[in-house]
């Protein structure tokens, strides 16, 4: 009963409640004017990582406006502000050019099925394990990638199609540039100047001033007076589509699942960053990581049955509400109902935005995700750090982003088990040393384990104490010993069996009573000769050892 009970309450916790909205009646006039605010902040960012996932604005469009919504109500996070985020635009222009772009939607729904799985599982803190440079490293990453992925909204008017160019960003980046129309650049780059002055000139005359929004307001009035090639957002539809259930071709499954799987792990890592940063930044930002999978998986199903893209949290738009002042869930709806009422009553404008102008709103966001500071910060730390953050990005960049945090964790991993391993020490006491020794103490040595003995540092170990030679009895004292593993109680067995098959009386002091049943079911204590060889303080075992030497010395 207390298993089902358990589970009916972890249940509960993943449901939205009107406890959510407790502090809705103190704080709905700065939620409103927060989610007011993310709302056209987040309107170009939507538009722009639509199409720089392969896919076109009105997709990015519809999966800020569903999947915030939904995440709003079914996440973990009072705070959270959800929609299409750079790092899954990354991911899915491969997908896009390897299985088209219909696949997307049914990937799509698969992920967040996934993410909703893993959120009921309780995996929601399986990220805590994500060492903080691997996280730097994977952002530095994302961040030039999405900075390569503009390069064909500057350097070529024209959609181009798949096949036509590597996936791979940077061998894109090269392809293109070499090959960039140039009666298009100076309009292009004019277009990414004038968005990029605006973005860091506006702040600076009041921090509320959306300055992506007006660099493209203000390249979209120049584009309708000045004649130009630039290339505009296609025509977007003035509703929502009607919601219908993606179309999956069971044979494609084999295909898709990889993609889907890829694209939930950085679904839930991404949210769950975001979330965490969120809770740091603000007291109303406390989450709960296994309803906030849930909340993400469902936002991501709710955005393909209204053939949206994947949603993640995202930690700029996330850390926009919160400076504006939001603290409930309200300002992250409203954000979403201001991207509606948007697509309502403004989508021919919309559609008249250049995408050289999108672009540079994605080159100045690339550039502001990399913090220079806290590169420089982790670079200084320490070799393994630096090494982790380096070799994280490299792979990003080169490779595969999941492939890149996994790598980064595992070298993290690495890293920290060697450092673990060599605080793993033994110290050989011979008995005849201490002041206060008697004829015979040169047959007794006392060996003393200190740290950690587990798989990192067995082998050194068992291959130091067994050199010991020269004595009759060894007493292994353990009262030191911190953490044992499986693999440390084997050699410990060993190194007992060891002594033992060499004539050796073996005698074991001060075993914690955490190790205690780990030692009895590994055969530590079953190894040794008699039972009486176990004692709980070390002048009762030095007075054994003694005994056993004058025994052999009479005999």
């Amino acid at each position: 009963m207390s298993t089902v009970a358990s589970l009916l309450r972890h249940g509960r916790s993943l449901l939205p409640s009107l406890q959510d909205y407790r502090e809705t009646r103190r704080s709905w006039p700065q939620d409103l004017l927060a989610g007011a605010t993310v709302g056209i902040v987040a309107l170009p960012l939507a538009l722009g990582f639509g199409v720089s996932s392969g896919l076109t604005a009105e997709q990015g469009l519809i999966t800020a406006i569903v999947a915030g919504f939904l995440a709003a109500v079914f996440g973990g996070s009072h705070l959270q502000i959800s929609g299409p985020t750079g790092a899954m635009a990354v991911v899915l222009v491969p997908i896009v050019a390897s299985h088209g772009a219909e696949a997307v939607i049914a990937v799509t729904l698969i992920a967040g099925l996934i993410v909703v799985a893993a959120g009921l599982l309780r995996l929601g803190r399986t990220v805590s394990f994500i060492p903080w440079p691997v996280i730097e490293g994977f952002t530095v990453g994302i961040a030039a990638i999405i900075f390569l992925q503009q390069v064909p909204f500057v350097t070529t008017p024209d959609d181009l199609a798949p096949g036509e160019v590597s996936t791979n960003a940077f061998a894109a980046a090269v392809q293109l540039v070499s090959s960039a129309d140039w009666s298009y650049l100076p309009y292009s780059l004019g277009a990414v100047a004038i968005v990029a002055v605006c973005m860091v000139v506006a702040p600076k005359i009041h921090e509320s001033i959306p300055g992506s929004l007006v660099g493209i307001i203000v390249v979209t009035v120049l584009a309708g007076i000045v004649p130009n090639p630039l290339a505009t957002i296609e025509a977007i539809p003035q509703s929502l589509p009607a919601p219908s259930l993606p179309v999956i071709d069971p044979a494609a499954l084999p295909t898709l699942l990889p993609a889907a799987g890829t694209i939930a792990a950085l679904a839930a890592i991404e949210s769950l960053l975001s979330a965490r940063v969120a809770s740091s930044m603000s007291d109303a930002g406390a989450y709960q990581p296994d309803r906030e999978l849930v909340g993400q998986g469902v936002a991501s199903i709710g955005s393909s049955l209204f053939g949206g893209i994947p949603a993640t949290g995202a930690i700029a738009r996330t850390s926009v509400n919160i400076r504006a002042g939001g603290r409930t869930r309200l300002a992250s709806i409203v954000h979403a109902l201001v991207l509606l009422l948007i697509v309502l009553v403004a989508a021919a404008p919309v559609s008249r935005i250049p995408l050289a102008a999108l672009g540079g709103v994605l080159f100045v966001t690339a550039v502001r995700m990399v913090n220079v500071d806290t590169m420089r910060s982790i670079l200084r730390s320490t070799r393994s750090d630096a090494f982790g953050f380096i070799i994280t990005a490299l792979i990003t960049v080169s490779f595969d982003l999941i492939v890149a945090v996994g790598i980064g964790v595992v070298v993290a991993a690495v890293f920290a088990l060697r450092k673990l391993s060599s605080m793993t020490s033994v110290r050989i006491e011979r008995l005849s040393e201490s002041d206060a020794a008697r004829p015979g103490d040169e047959q007794v040595a006392i060996v003393h384990f200190r740290g950690p003995l587990f798989f990192a540092s067995a082998d050194r170990i068992s291959d130091e104490v067994l050199d010991l030679t020269g004595v009759a009895v060894v007493v292994l004292r353990m009262s030191q010993l911190e953490l044992v593993d499986a693999t440390g109680a084997h050699i410990l067995t060993d190194i007992v069996r060891g002594f033992e098959r060499r004539g050796k009386t073996v005698l074991i002091k001060g075993v914690r009573d955490g190790h205690a049943g780990l030692f009895r079911q590994v055969g530590v204590l079953s190894a040794l000769r008699h039972k009486a060889h176990l004692f709980d303080d070390l002048p009762a075992a030095i007075d054994h050892a003694r005994s056993h030497v004058e025994r052999a010395r009479q005999s």
